[in-house]
């Protein structure tokens, strides 16, 4: 899945929700789940995700809805191999890009 949010120091959780096409409850309960997402919370409580955390939901994404990794596996693998994890879904991420501009010049074709 392809994440397109407009570049910005603070995402608030509905941006992030429709970004992801999931509901606010889900981001809320992966926020409790995993310990790399730690978005600010402002005085009303309500939660300003930034890039970095955009990142990490990007990344827990990949390894639950993709990859079909339980919380449980999900944890450990970002533990063990985050470096790792987190290469090979940048370079899965800009070869999709690079697929997506390619299918577009060749149907200008």
């Amino acid at each position: 899945m392809h994440i397109q949010l407009p570049e910005k120091r603070y995402y608030s959780i509905g941006e992030v929700a429709r970004a992801f096409q999931v509901n606010t409850s889900l981001i809320r309960f992966w926020e409790k789940e995993f310990d790399v997402l730690k978005p600010k919370k402002n005085a009303k409580g309500n939660r300003k995700f930034t890039p970095e955390d955009i990142k990490n939901l990007q990344l827990i994404y990949y390894l639950v809805k993709e990859r079909g990794f339980t919380l449980e596996g999900a944890k450990t693998h970002l533990k063990e191999e985050k470096q790792k994890t987190l290469s090979n879904f940048e370079i899965i991420r800009k070869l999709e890009n690079i697929k997506t501009v390619l299918l577009k010049i060749k149907d200008q074709l």
